[in-house]
């Protein structure tokens, strides 16, 4: 099985991989686009804008926080934390809900030893997992050989395989308030 999609297929049952971080895969493809690692937060100014991207782990409304949301994201160094006010919420109320796979834009924040991005723009980046197993020497989808004996282009019970759009939705949706 092709890297990709050993590690999309880890998620899918396991919700982590020994073998490589999704985006420790496609890491070369977000720093072209200007996104950082998250450890390299702890040292960048605060005075310029940031992009960091990561798995959606936690999202968090508490009811004493005013509607400020709290998330956190991990990349392949670690763990960013994200602040989103009510007004950036309600611009990005789908992307905040449903990304799997999160950019976001905003301002550094570091207070006694704590690290927040407040963020001011958020990006599906979810897509990106689609071409995962593609670009890793797959894109064949879930289907073992013995599927494609059974019935061509079908699983074992007969059903047409996995379709790429649902890819994406192979890593978990996190932890959500409700």
């Amino acid at each position: 099985m092709p890297l990709g999609e050993h590690v999309l297929t880890d998620y899918a049952s396991l919700r982590l991989s020994l073998k490589a971080h999704p985006m420790a895969l496609l890491r070369s493809t977000f720093n072209a686009l200007g996104y950082v690692r998250s450890d390299a937060l702890a040292t960048l100014s605060l005075t310029k804008s940031v992009k960091v991207a990561g798995i959606v782990l936690i999202r968090q409304r508490p009811g004493s926080a005013s509607g400020v949301i709290f998330s956190t994201i991990e990349d392949e160094t670690g763990i960013a934390n994200l602040i989103i006010w009510p007004k950036v919420f309600e611009r990005y109320r789908r992307i905040v809900l449903s990304a799997r796979l999160l950019g976001v834009r905003g301002k550094l924040q570091r207070e006694q030893g704590v690290i927040h991005v407040v963020a001011r723009e958020l990006f599906d980046m979810s897509s990106f997992l689609i071409g995962l197993s593609e670009k890793h020497g797959g894109g064949s989808g879930f289907l073992s050989p013995a599927d494609e004996v059974r019935k061509p282009g079908a699983d074992q019970r007969g059903r047409p395989p996995r379709s790429q759009d649902s890819l994406a939705q192979v890593l978990p949706k996190g932890r959500n308030f409700h």
